[in-house]
């Protein structure tokens, strides 16, 4: 039996916007996007919405539930309060483009400038791996990139200004992803400190909370993470080493100028 509900949506741009309230019926078995769609088919045609697969792995109908980042695909009518209208706002960290639909390009600029994967030379027998470290950095691959971590993170998403220097957990996850690899050669520590801000995370595990794929972000992804910067950073080995490899070049380079006898 079909269940009326208010459903409260933003409508707006970048030159801002306000709350409208639509009357619908909810059928069961319907999610947020089903009620939204019939929305847009009778009440308000030109209603803006991004979505594709409607499964739950596409990442692009993201958007805010009364208040919490959810995928509109995945979250259920049944699982809402129908006695009160129920918000549906646009992403509040990245900027409106039209309705719930937001300009997320920032997530795709951050990523351009991770290092791409560099394994060293082939040996004769081919690569090998342990099992362990294949199964290590699985779960990193599961991210449909709704940036919903992205958004919950209170680092760009109440300091606008920090996102020229903060790359956020869907970006750390891919870090750590590439960082775990057995067979990468290339050294992103120092990026992601000085470029990427890891150290400006202080591990809520909010970005955890709301990723709908369940990947351990916080756990897996970024505390890892920061453990290997740190270590890179301040253990004393390695900035013994770092002393003893400059030393090295210095004096090869004295060595390299000093004229023939």
């Amino acid at each position: 039996m079909a269940q009326m509900a208010t459903m409260r949506i933003w409508r707006g741009d970048r030159g801002g916007g306000e709350f409208r309230d639509y009357e619908v019926a909810a059928e069961e078995g319907e999610v947020v996007l089903d009620v939204l769609h019939r929305i847009q088919a009778t009440q308000a045609q030109d209603l803006a919405i991004r979505w594709n697969c409607k499964a739950g792995k596409c990442g692009s109908c993201s958007a805010e539930v009364n208040g919490k980042p959810r995928l509109m695909c995945m979250t259920r009518m049944s699982s809402l309060d129908t006695s009160v209208p129920i918000t549906i706002a646009p992403l509040k960290t990245f900027p409106v483009l039209r309705d719930l639909v937001t300009d997320v390009s920032f997530n795709f600029e951050m990523a351009k400038r991770v290092p791409a994967f560099k394994p060293g030379p082939r040996p004769p027998e081919g690569y090998r791996m342990m099992q362990e470290d294949i199964d290590r950095p699985q779960e990193f691959h599961k991210c449909i990139e709704c940036f919903l971590c992205q958004n919950v993170c209170h680092v760009i998403r109440d300091h606008d200004e920090n996102k020229q220097h903060f790359a956020g957990p869907r970006l750390f996850v891919r870090y750590a992803a590439l960082e775990m690899h057995p067979l990468d050669t290339n050294d992103r520590r120092r990026l992601a400190k000085e470029r990427m801000g890891i150290g400006l995370c202080n591990i809520t595990k909010c970005c955890t909370e709301v990723c709908p794929e369940h990947i351990k972000i916080t756990d897996n992804a970024i505390i890892p993470l920061k453990e290997r910067v740190v270590g890179a950073s301040y253990d004393p080995v390695a900035w013994l080493g770092r002393v003893v490899r400059r030393r090295k070049v210095r004096t090869s380079d004295e060595a390299s100028v000093q004229p023939a006898p």
